[in-house]
């Protein structure tokens, strides 16, 4: 049975993909749980320009997270934070302090979701942190925690 997938399915595929499935999986599982929808020539043309357009968007998502990476790798972000005088911060440098200091430092607006810290940040110093604007985007940035 050939049908269409109006949202993604583990083990499957993703929304908009055509599927040949067993007449039984289709019929008990797929149809009735609105996960699919039978392939007929007018919704089978409707998916494939759905994809499409998934497809243009992916490449212009993909496109700008590299223009975004080039403008910021190599860049070392300062961030000034209380220190006492072993240089153990009085608290922590967390994600959102670096997208802070991203922001402040190089004007590029980060959502911290895309920034990945093992532990937050407790001492002075350079560190690195993995930022990650896509899938397959990801890059190192240099954060120089400095005593305030």
């Amino acid at each position: 049975m050939k049908l269409i997938l109006t949202s993604d399915v583990d083990g499957l595929g993703t929304a908009g993909e055509i599927v040949d499935v067993s007449d039984g999986y289709g019929r008990n599982y797929l149809l009735p749980r609105n996960l699919a929808q039978k392939a007929t020539p007018g919704a089978i043309q409707n998916a494939e320009r759905v994809v499409e357009i998934r497809r243009e968007a992916e490449a212009k998502a993909k496109s700008e997270a590299e223009t975004v990476a080039k403008s910021l790798v190599g860049t070392r972000v300062v961030i000034a934070a209380q220190a006492g005088d072993e240089g153990r911060l009085f608290g922590s440098v967390g994600v959102a302090d670096v997208a802070e200091g991203i922001k402040r430092f190089t004007g590029v607006e980060l959502d911290r979701r895309t920034i990945s810290l093992e532990s937050p940040i407790k001492s002075i110093g350079l560190h690195e942190v993995q930022v990650q604007l896509h899938p397959e985007v990801v890059f190192p940035l240099t954060i120089d925690v400095v005593p305030a």
